[in-house]
């Protein structure tokens, strides 16, 4: 099943809401390893969609350091016996939000404008 370029985004936006989510868990008792592991598995789907985001897209976002998002995925999935619980809060809390920020704002840039209403000539308002 293929998905599209703003089916990818609407992926990247609902994991990152869910990591935001997640990480105030990090600070309880309970449930910590459910949110390391929850965090951890929207990281991998936010590297999986941006890699599969057609360069206009990420060209047009050259701020947002795409290819560490995609290494970032891969270091999760084949280095998991090494990811370091602090490097991935600070994902979530410093590289997170601005990412959000240019996928919502590339998705209302690529919004259609609104139709207009024609402009209909005061005479043809007129009744003969």
């Amino acid at each position: 099943m293929s998905r599209g370029p703003d089916q990818r985004i609407s992926d990247v936006l609902q994991a990152i809401d869910r990591c935001q989510r997640y990480v105030g868990a990090l600070d309880g008792e309970d449930l910590v390893d459910m949110a390391e592991d929850a965090i951890e598995r929207n990281l991998q789907i936010i590297g999986e969609a941006a890699n599969h985001l057609p360069a206009e897209i990420t060209d047009a976002h050259p701020d947002i350091a795409w290819p560490q998002i995609r290494g970032f995925r891969n270091i999760l999935v084949h280095q998991y016996f090494g990811v370091d619980a602090a490097i991935v809060r600070e994902v979530v809390e410093t590289y997170l939000p601005p990412l959000a920020d240019a996928l919502r704002q590339h998705l209302a840039d690529d919004e259609p404008d609104p139709p207009t209403s024609p402009v209909v000539p005061p005479a043809l308002l007129d009744d003969p």
